[in-house]
């Protein structure tokens, strides 16, 4: 590891944070910046090697308040630009700092087939189920029936669940936070960048102006998170509640709430979370639940290895060709195939 221990402080840029007072963004970035000193600790990362890149949008402004080198791209394009940083040097540790119109919108395929590759990006998805800098139009994640400027009449979409879309992608790390649990936000951001290949973290992300309290039905408040969300934690079983006296069982091909020491259910039926099972079926299930039904699942859904990493893979094939060809720099390949000497 390296000799020097960074601090957040070490993150920080000196750029006034031009978001709005109360925004959930503020929540997000100090909990980024208080995970990348452990993060560059445990990867052995020095500083000069992490880049956050992002797209447009209120989220992407991120990258002018991290003391890192950043790329501000263009509107839904941030995965693939990030995808090409880190296809054209592996070493670097990078983010991607983007919203759920960026992402889901404009730049949805960008966002399915980085995460299909499984490049080894570490991308954090501001969700306010709103376009916030453009002033308030719907977005693909805005419940069913919003109303919005865009949407005078209520919206007549079904919205993307980030998580299913994530799964569905092939995707083998999907982790989900709040805002304003800057603890939880960090372990979920160390976790996927420990993890090698593509890493997704949702942040349920409030905005004050356009869309406030829209995560409020399980997150506003300590005692409604209590009741209304469940923190996953591999090796650990599926419990919440105050007292952790409720659970997750599964019965009938489907998951169902409990409460421990009722209707003859014990601790033994509850369900130990397995982040690390390659089937996706529980996780798509855990990563679907919504309230009032469920608990919506917070913490590392799915992390799942798999050695077939993009621009791993990219790297190895580049130096498998290069130590197969009879070209080796400029004047070999200037020298190759038919010459002529002119007198």
């Amino acid at each position: 590891m390296a000799d020097y221990k960074y601090t957040p402080a070490d993150f920080k840029s000196d750029q006034e944070v031009r978001w709005c007072p109360g925004c959930g963004d503020h929540g997000i970035l100090n909990a980024v910046q208080r995970a990348l000193p452990e993060i560059a600790d445990r990867t052995d990362t020095p500083h000069n090697l992490f880049t956050f890149v992002s797209g447009i949008g209120c989220s992407s402004r991120f990258i002018y308040y991290m003391k890192t080198f950043g790329f501000h791209s263009v509107h839904g394009r941030a995965n693939a630009v990030a995808t090409g940083v880190k296809t054209a040097n592996p070493r670097l540790n990078v983010w991607v700092t983007t919203g759920d119109g960026d992402s889901l919108a404009i730049g949805g395929n960008h966002f399915i087939h980085a995460i299909r590759r499984n490049v080894d990006l570490n991308v954090v998805l501001f969700n306010n189920e709103i376009y916030g800098l453009t002033k308030g139009q719907y977005s693909p994640t805005s419940k069913l029936g919003k109303i919005t400027k865009t949407s005078p009449y209520g919206t007549v979409e079904k919205p993307f669940n980030p998580g299913e879309l994530v799964i569905g992608a092939k995707g083998t790390f999907f982790a989900r936070s709040i805002d304003m649990e800057v603890v939880l936000s960090k372990e979920c951001l160390v976790a996927a960048a420990l993890h090698k290949g593509m890493s997704v973290v949702e942040m349920m992300q409030n905005c004050v102006i356009f869309n406030n309290k829209t995560h409020a039905a399980f997150a506003a408040g300590k005692a409604t998170r209590a009741e209304r969300t469940i923190t996953l934690r591999h090796g650990e079983k599926m419990l919440f509640g105050a007292n952790k006296e409720k659970g997750l069982v599964f019965e009938n091909m489907k998951l169902k709430v409990v409460t421990v020491g009722e209707e003859g259910y014990t601790l033994d039926d509850v369900l130990t979370h397995d982040a690390h099972e390659r089937d996706t079926t529980l996780h798509m299930m855990l990563a679907a639940m919504k309230y009032p039904d469920y608990p919506v699942a917070l913490g590392v859904i799915r992390a799942v290895e798999d050695d077939a990493v993009y621009d791993l893979a990219v790297e190895r094939q580049v130096e498998e060709v290069k130590a197969a060809s009879k070209i080796r720099c400029v004047d070999d390949l200037l020298r190759s195939g038919a010459t002529w000497e002119v007198e």
